[in-house]
């Protein structure tokens, strides 16, 4: 019994590198995309917590500012997949974060996107949190936490890595409809 429980750790630990490795891959060719995209937005968003309360409702204040999780399958992600084709932008500060060109079904539970529309507005950060190893993504013009990036899953897109983002955060506008203007004194 003892070997056999050694030779389960030995696979689990296997495999756990494994995945390491496919994500540190995958992470690498991201940076090499963002070393090239356009310098970050000139403009960013600054606010006090009081003011970002006035401005987002309590679930995107929850999800945005305090690095929350919105439930799996919510109304949000409902909405999200009968969407067609136009563009996500941050409900934070309005900027163009995602296209409908890049989402994909991953049956996850929250909107997936196998790339970013504009990778200058999104930021990569490690996190630590929950005993796990991920990718945060982040809006880089107003901070806002939007999700993680996952790589080395195998989905059938151009590129091995998932966009896992709380619907709230984002603002779809359909095509050839007018980007949305975030004021400080409505909610988006």
């Amino acid at each position: 019994m003892k070997v056999t429980m050694l030779s389960t750790i030995i696979i689990a630990i296997g495999l756990l590198v494994a995945t390491g490795i496919a994500q540190e891959q995958g992470k690498k060719e991201v940076m090499k995309t963002l070393e090239k995209a356009p310098g970050a937005p000139k403009e960013e968003v600054t606010k006090t917590e009081e003011e970002w309360k006035k401005v987002l409702t309590p679930e995107q204040y929850r999800v945005l500012r305090q690095a929350g999780t919105e439930p799996a399958n919510s109304a949000t992600y409902k909405q999200f997949k009968e969407q067609k084709e136009g563009t996500y932008y941050c409900a934070g500060c309005g900027a163009e974060l995602f296209s409908s060109d890049h989402k994909f079904d991953s049956h996850c539970g929250w909107p997936s996107f196998y790339d970013a529309s504009n990778n200058k507005n999104v930021t990569l950060k490690q996190d630590l949190s929950h005993g796990m190893i991920r990718t945060e993504v982040v809006c880089t013009k107003c901070k806002g936490h939007l999700g993680h990036l996952f790589y080395g899953e195998a989905f059938d897109t151009p590129k091995d890595q998932r966009y896992c983002i709380n619907g709230v955060t984002l603002i779809y506008v359909p095509k050839g409809e007018k980007k949305p203007e975030v004021k400080a004194e409505e909610k988006p």
